[in-house]
């Protein structure tokens, strides 16, 4: 058997019973594709299957609210993915009048939607013979033909595709990608592969030349930037006040508490002696409590995140604090580390 037959035979006898993979729905398939965009097949099928309950046509989908799609979505991560799936619903629904479109073509205009993300909804929804390249595919590929070119790099990211172009299964393009993908998660994983019982070992490059910890190559990427976040925790009766975000920053358009950014961590009683601290909580604000810093980590951003609660209320309101009642705080999209913090406090 050659390199794809060999593949497709070991899918079909191994292959997880995963719900996208029982549809050719595009609109359910795509929902699949973005929720699993730099997430685990285990994290990532909750949300999977709130949304399709949830939204289970794309009109349903555009007809959502930005708050509504963000309120589902928190615990994820990655926001912007739940924000562009809102306006990508919503030109399909006026552009293709509600039907999601299945040719690599149409689907490459759609907002959030790449080459990769093209190619997995045009072959599994419509067999369409475009060769699907994501982390699991660019592993094989590199380890079995012993591809030194850095995968995240231009020239590499041209070599890669067109290696798996030439793979590509032309008369079972849908089977083939899933099974490349799906090699890739189970058997060639990141650490620790499953060498012992691969296939495709006789001929791999890596395992033939103890490459397999080396293989692929990735460029490193942008310094990670650390920030220093006070929040301010303020309670007035069954209120509380919270922050509504801009959307020119992480966790856009979400709920936080009302915050200052400082270039490094200070002592309690110094960040309370800032002039933007004394503008909006007083002079005579009190410290009741100041929460030892919590470490929060994003994809190029390390945060540190300290809460504070005040016994003096504000004197001076951002027009974007406003104070919510608790029950109503369950309504609100939360980023996870301003909703573990407030479930832990209230409840």
């Amino acid at each position: 058997m050659d390199f794809s037959d060999e593949l497709i035979n070991w899918y079909n006898n191994n292959k997880r019973n995963l719900p996208w993979r029982n549809t050719t729905n595009a609109y359910l398939i795509w929902l699949s594709e973005i929720i699993l965009q730099q997430t685990r097949v285990e994290q990532g099928m909750p949300y999977y299957y709130r949304f399709a309950e949830e939204y289970p046509d794309v009109n349903s989908f555009a007809n959502a609210s930005e708050d509504d799609i963000l309120k589902l979505w928190q615990g994820l991560g990655y926001y912007s993915r739940g924000r562009n799936m809102l306006k990508t619903a919503r030109m399909v629904q006026a552009q293709y009048n509600g039907v999601f479109p299945t040719a690599y073509n149409e689907l490459i205009k759609l907002k959030g939607i790449g080459e990769y993300t093209a190619a997995a909804i045009s072959s599994f929804s419509a067999n369409e013979a475009k060769a699907v390249v994501d982390g699991n595919v660019y592993r094989v590929i590199a380890r079995y033909f012993g591809v030194d070119e850095p995968i995240n790099s231009t020239l590499g990211k041209k070599k890669f595709q067109a290696i798996a172009d030439e793979l590509l299964n032309h008369h079972r393009p849908a089977t083939h990608n899933q099974a490349m993908m799906e090699f890739g998660a189970i058997i060639c994983k990141p650490k620790n592969p499953a060498c012992g019982i691969c296939p495709l070992r006789i001929n791999c490059y890596a395992f033939l030349h103890n490459a397999i910890n080396v293989l692929p190559i990735k460029l490193k990427t942008v310094k990670v930037k650390e920030r220093f976040f006070n929040y301010f925790f303020i309670k007035e009766n069954d209120k509380i006040l919270m922050n509504k975000r801009d959307d020119t920053d992480i966790w856009a358009n979400m709920y936080d508490l009302p915050l200052i950014e400082t270039t490094e961590l200070l002592p309690a009683d110094d960040l309370m002696k800032l002039p933007q601290v004394v503008e909006y909580f007083g002079a005579e604000a009190v410290v009741d409590e100041s929460l030892k810093p919590i470490k929060h980590v994003l994809t190029h951003q390390k945060l540190y995140v300290r809460f504070i609660k005040l016994a003096h209320p504000p004197i001076k309101l951002k027009p974007q604090w406003i104070f919510i009642e608790v029950r109503n705080l369950k309504k609100l999209a939360l980023p996870k580390v301003i909703f573990i913090f407030l479930d832990n406090f209230l409840n």
